[in-house]
């Protein structure tokens, strides 16, 4: 619905030029209220005449978006009475109907898609009308399972089946050796400590130290596979910090096939622009305060 400053229809009268979607019901209430209305097809809208018309519309135009939510209102509720969502996540109650999940992605994303939801910050919860039923309805049963999912004893069982699987044990496997911060490099092309490359196992790191120590041909095979039957020792690394990583000069060129054989290698603009936001990121959730941290976190209910 809108209004609008007659200027064509009369120019010496005063007035304004109403228009909304066309409903009988409307039109109807419309006359009832404004009887001096007439439809104006040029504009394809009804002048109101009068000094006050644009204050007395506008003040229509609100009461009537008023008992058009009323009415949806009335009307989810009648759908619900009829045909209820029973879930536990889902609490019915004069106002409207409550949501109140473990933390989900996909809740949060369909939640958001409903009309007029919301997300209660105090009691951590979503509030949807019920003029939003029908839509809610439609979208319930991706956000009951997604709900479901993330229940913790649901992820606790998950992650259990996952390490007793082939894939799990090597992940662990992975994992362990990713702890020990170390990595193979041949002796004769030692990488420049202190300063951040590129590895083909790690990423970016910044190497600390040179052992010396023979890698073992077992952990080679199994963790380092672009190492073939050379020679290699132990380097120790650790991540680099976001002032490493801006002060790093980006290679002009893509690492070539001898610079990937050797396993590291100066990085790119492209693998220095995610390491630079991830590093900044990080910095960020450092600078975050105790009692800061707590807010946001995955507990009962979806943060919008």
């Amino acid at each position: 619905m809108a209004s609008n400053n007659h200027t064509d229809h009369k120019p010496q009268q005063a007035g304004v030029a109403a228009s909304f979607p066309y409903d009988r019901r409307t039109v109807e209430r419309f006359m009832e209220a404004f009887p001096r209305a007439r439809w104006n097809d040029e504009q394809k809208a009804w002048f109101v005449p009068g000094k006050t018309a644009a204050r007395r519309i506008d003040r229509w135009l609100a009461q009537e978006a008023a008992d058009q939510g009323a009415y949806g209102d009335q009307k989810g509720r009648d759908a619900f009475e009829f045909d209820p969502i029973r879930s536990p996540y889902l609490e019915p109650v004069d106002a409207d109907l409550r949501v109140r999940t473990p933390y989900s992605r996909t809740v949060v994303e369909e939640l958001r898609a409903i009309a007029w939801a919301h997300w209660d910050e105090d009691l951590r919860l979503w509030h949807v009308p019920y003029r939003s039923y029908e839509e809610l309805r439609r979208r319930w049963h991706t956000i009951e399972q997604a709900a479901r999912r993330s229940e913790p004893e649901a992820r606790k069982r998950r992650q259990q089946e996952r390490r007793n699987t082939d894939a799990g044990r090597v992940a662990r496997m992975q994992s362990a050796e990713r702890r020990r911060r170390r990595y193979p490099v041949p002796p004769e092309e030692r990488p420049p400590l202190g300063v951040p490359v590129s590895t083909l196992a790690y990423g970016i790191v910044v190497f600390t130290d040179i052992t010396g120590e023979l890698a073992e041909a077992k952990a080679l095979s199994a963790f380092y596979p672009h190492v073939d039957d050379r020679d290699m020792v132990w380097a120790s690394w650790r991540n680099p910090d976001l002032d490493e990583l801006v002060a790093t000069w980006p290679a002009r060129t893509d690492p070539g096939s001898d610079q990937r054989r050797r396993g590291w290698w100066q990085p790119t603009i492209g693998e220095l622009r995610p390491a630079r936001r991830a590093a900044r990121r990080k910095r960020v959730r450092g600078s975050v305060g105790p009692d800061d941290g707590k807010r946001g976190t995955q507990q009962s209910g979806s943060v919008r």
